[in-house]
């Protein structure tokens, strides 16, 4: 009897979405998503990793799977942090690219093609949320952490507090993750050798929900993540081989 060759698995997008007391926004994200990516011939996923939320976002997610083949659930048994809660995600993506965004409506999955557009001739394209509706703290804490980050790495990137990038999938494979880098996703990959860019999206005013994040966890809990990632890149190895016999 003749085998039949193993399916494949392999999509060409996975969309990552971390998600932490979401509740109200989730079942409005999804259709989003779905109405982004419908305009595209891309074969999809979308994974929603709940980090250990309070509320029933998990059960929420769970009803959305009914009728949604293309949803994934990872659920954390506590909450861990962002950058865990990307990691995990990206440990169980089957896409050749990989999306990311909050679950909070402020990114707009229509944004989503338009970064993949431009990935052709990048490894890693960031989302810069030009015009930001949110409140004025929220904008001068924003800024603020954006100009240190900058200042202390030597970097360019507008707005690294952008969750709304698309990734190559090998990329991710290298990337080494400790808690809260995920802040520092372009500048990591960088000394991975991988080509950024950025392209203006736009940002929704929150309707449902808080925030999770002010100018303490904003700024001063991520300068010893900054030093770290400056030691790096200071400490990065650089040598080319000129004869090998």
């Amino acid at each position: 009897m003749q085998q039949s060759k193993p399916r494949d698995t392999t999509l060409d997008l996975s969309v990552v979405v971390p998600v932490y007391n979401e509740r109200e926004n989730l079942v409005f994200l999804e259709e989003a998503i779905e109405n982004a990516l419908a305009r595209t011939d891309f074969k999809y996923e979308i994974i929603f990793v709940d980090d250990g939320s309070l509320d029933d976002s998990a059960n929420i997610i769970l009803s959305l799977r009914k009728q949604n083949s293309k949803i994934r659930l990872i659920q954390f048994s506590s909450n861990s942090g962002q950058t865990s809660a990307f990691a995990a995600g990206f440990s169980a993506t089957k896409g050749n690219y990989v999306a990311t965004l909050d679950a909070d409506l402020q990114n707009d999955p229509l944004d989503i093609p338009k970064l993949l557009e431009k990935i052709e001739n990048f490894d890693v394209v960031c989302g810069w949320r030009f015009k930001r509706n949110d409140t004025w703290i929220k904008r001068f804490s924003s800024k603020i952490a954006n100009k240190v980050r900058n200042f202390v790495s030597n970097e360019d990137i507008e707005d690294t507090g952008c969750s709304l990038k698309v990734f190559r999938k090998e990329c991710l494979e290298s990337l080494k993750l400790f808690n809260g880098m995920h802040r520092f996703f372009p500048t990591l990959l960088k000394i991975e050798g991988y080509k950024v860019t950025q392209v203006k999206v736009g940002h929704n005013a929150r309707k449902f929900g808080s925030s999770n994040y002010n100018i303490r966890n904003r700024l001063f809990t991520s300068l010893i993540d900054l030093v770290a990632v400056r030691w790096m890149q200071k400490r990065k190895l650089n040598y080319k081989i000129k004869e090998e016999i």
